[in-house]
């Protein structure tokens, strides 16, 4: 029996998480004051998120956009089947978020060396040492953890990254004992042929590690790599409302998938997304008035395919014309 097509989801159960107020946030010029950030996170966990990522333990120095991550997180409202997760760098940023009450642990290094250097300040061996103290820290509290590979795609410096080189890092930490992997798609350099053949290896290497794909829309190809990525055997899946985000370090890397224009995709081809695309959508139309600029999401701009528009007022007399002919 041949498998179903990616066509035809059939009600296969995929999983959204959404990273807009960490990924996003983090690239606005502008500090959005607390309060809206309780707000907007808040009202993303009831729309039926399987999980979002609310803030980054850094330093503010480094993100003064997040520099509220503590109260941010403990005012965060819990909802059943909603992972609350947050980005840490090191142990300090650990223990404060397992101390707010973080259900896991984002911890993030790049497949790249160059593009480690420039994120991280660091060589690749010297994040690994790092991220195992932070990985203990987490063991140690019962916090689940999971890694986040930047550039596992490609690198925007260094070019493709062998997939060999990839998977060891991966090896390591699964080692270690994480929960989860995300391969990230850091600047938009991923392709379908790719993502199919990385997505199948990754899933018969390691069917037991939770594994999430990160994708950026840099060259109008989050949608196309997302349905690939399904097709070999992926379930789960980053984004961010209105597509929002991108890297600091990462020239010409600019925008998240859209978390609304991909649930919106999926839910049409009978996948069953658990998020409420209405109240998604909504949130979504709020974030120029909070952010102060235009957003990229289509779905804001036109609307979901079923939202019909009135016919104009002059039908009738064009009718009448075209049956008189």
């Amino acid at each position: 029996m041949s498998a179903p097509s990616v066509w035809q989801g059939a009600g296969r159960r995929l999983f959204i998480q959404e990273v807009g107020p960490r990924d996003g946030l983090q690239m606005e010029s502008v500090f959005v004051p607390t309060e809206h950030k309780i707000a907007l996170v808040n009202a993303l966990v009831v729309t039926g998120m399987a999980k979002v990522e609310v803030t980054a333990f850094v330093s503010p120095q480094a993100i003064p956009a997040l520099a509220d991550a503590q109260e941010v997180l403990a005012r965060t409202t819990r909802c059943p089947g909603t992972v609350l997760t947050c980005l840490v760098p090191n142990v300090k940023g650990a223990e404060r978020a397992i101390a707010a009450g973080a259900d896991e642990l984002n911890l993030v290094m790049s497949a790249s060396e160059t593009h480690n250097l420039c994120n991280l300040r660091m060589l690749r061996e010297q994040s690994w040492v790092g991220l195992q103290a932070v990985i203990a820290t987490a063991q140690q509290a019962g916090v689940a953890v999971n890694v986040s590979l930047s550039c596992s795609f490609g690198c925007p410096m260094e070019g493709d990254v062998p997939v060999d080189e990839v998977f060891a890092w991966v090896q390591r930490f699964v080692a270690a004992g994480v929960q989860g992997i995300t391969l990230c798609d850091t600047t938009g350099m991923a392709h379908p042929r790719q993502v199919h053949a990385m997505v199948q290896a990754f899933k018969a290497r390691w069917p037991a590690t939770t594994l999430t794909l990160h994708f950026h829309d840099t060259r109008g190809m989050a949608l196309a790599n997302v349905l690939a990525a399904i097709d070999a055997g992926a379930d789960r899946f980053d984004a961010s409302v209105g597509g929002l985000g991108g890297c600091p370090y990462a020239p010409g890397a600019s925008g998240n998938a859209c978390t609304e224009e991909l649930v919106h995709a999926l839910q049409l081809m009978g996948y069953d997304t658990g998020v409420d695309l209405a109240a998604l959508t909504q949130i979504a139309a709020g974030l120029p008035g909070l952010l102060g600029h235009d957003i990229p999401s289509p779905i804001v701009k036109a609307g979901p395919a079923h939202q019909l528009h009135p016919a104009p007022a002059s039908l009738p007399e064009i009718r009448a014309r075209a049956m008189a002919r």
